[in-house]
């Protein structure tokens, strides 16, 4: 929803003030210039992308103008999952095989369904807890692994948005590139007897290839790729915040520190304190809580002083 509104007051400032300005809508609707420019943006784009990257872009595009991003709730479903499955690594690491060989059977997963829904963040917890039941692995290890393997997750995850990026800056070169063909159409006309009123409405028409090819850039997919940047950061971080939690309880910590040294990392807009991590786990753990119940006053109940205040008003 805020990317929408983002884009309508975008193309509202622009074209509203087009309008305000005293422009006239004939001029700036060119199908055969849009045709063009966008046409060549989106060739470029699949020229010079291989298909998993396309696919990707695609998923992360939807993401952004649904913008899910990551939430409280999000976090705590994370949490407790990392915990639950601490937990039984605790107990030994074969207990995990269950869960982590078929997440989406697990009835512990199945009870977080907004990590389900995330396939990359699902694998990436799977795979790693299923590398630590393999063999004994050293906390350094580990960190070096997981480290690694986080970097190539965020390399391939930021290909889409520099690849955009890179079309975006093109878009100007396109939006000339059709300028220029529409005044050498417009030169052509000449040659036919147009008059000098006709060829300045065509040399007008051409010239805004050049408004679109620059709008385009600026105002549509500079933002955008921009949008997907900052949507791979928010995965990468909390990518890294599960690797925290898994290397301390590699190291040793209690469950609910490391947990609790995963939450450090996640962003402060999202952050929970630990007086509401640890709430979280009670609750995990003992069940809710239920509220103190406040006793019903009787009717026949006063404050103190009450009776004697009714007997004088009654006297």
């Amino acid at each position: 929803m805020q990317a929408l509104i983002g884009f309508a007051v975008i193309f509202l400032a622009v074209f509203g003030g087009f309008a305000l300005h005293g422009g006239e809508w004939a001029i700036i609707w060119q199908p055969v210039e849009l045709f063009i420019i966008f046409g060549a943006g989106f060739g470029a784009i699949v020229l010079g992308n291989p298909r998993h990257v396309l696919a990707e872009m695609w998923l992360q595009i939807r993401a952004v103008m649904q913008r899910k991003t990551a939430t409280l709730e999000f976090q705590r479903q994370l949490f407790l999952l990392m915990y639950e499955l601490l937990q039984l690594a605790a107990g030994g690491l074969k207990a995990l095989d269950a869960h982590v060989e078929a997440p989406h059977e697990s009835e512990l997963f199945k009870r977080y369904p907004l990590i389900l829904a995330q396939p990359k963040l699902l694998h990436f917890i799977v795979d790693n807890f299923r590398l630590m039941a393999m063999g004994k692995i050293s906390a350094h290890e580990l960190e070096s692994v997981l480290e690694q393997e986080i970097e190539s997750v965020f390399e391939e995850l930021s290909q889409p948005a520099r690849s955009l990026g890179r079309v975006a800056e093109a878009m100007p070169g396109f939006g000339i590139l059709a300028a220029v063909l529409g005044i050498v159409m417009a030169m052509t006309t000449v040659a036919e007897g147009a008059t000098s009123a006709d060829v300045a409405v065509a040399v007008a028409a051409a010239m805004v290839g050049t408004f679109i090819g620059i709008f385009a850039c600026y105002g549509i997919l500079d933002p955008l790729s921009n949008m997907m940047r900052q949507l791979v950061d928010e995965e990468r971080k909390t990518l890294e915040s599960v690797k925290v939690v898994l290397v301390a309880h590699v190291a040793g910590k209690p469950a609910l520190l490391a947990i609790d040294a995963g939450r450090r990392l996640v962003q402060l807009n999202i952050k929970p304190s630990f007086a509401a991590l640890e709430s979280w786990i009670n609750e995990l753990e003992n069940g809710p809580q239920p509220e103190p119940q406040t006793p019903r006053r009787r009717a026949t109940d006063r404050p103190q002083g009450q009776t004697g205040d009714l007997r004088a008003q009654r006297a």
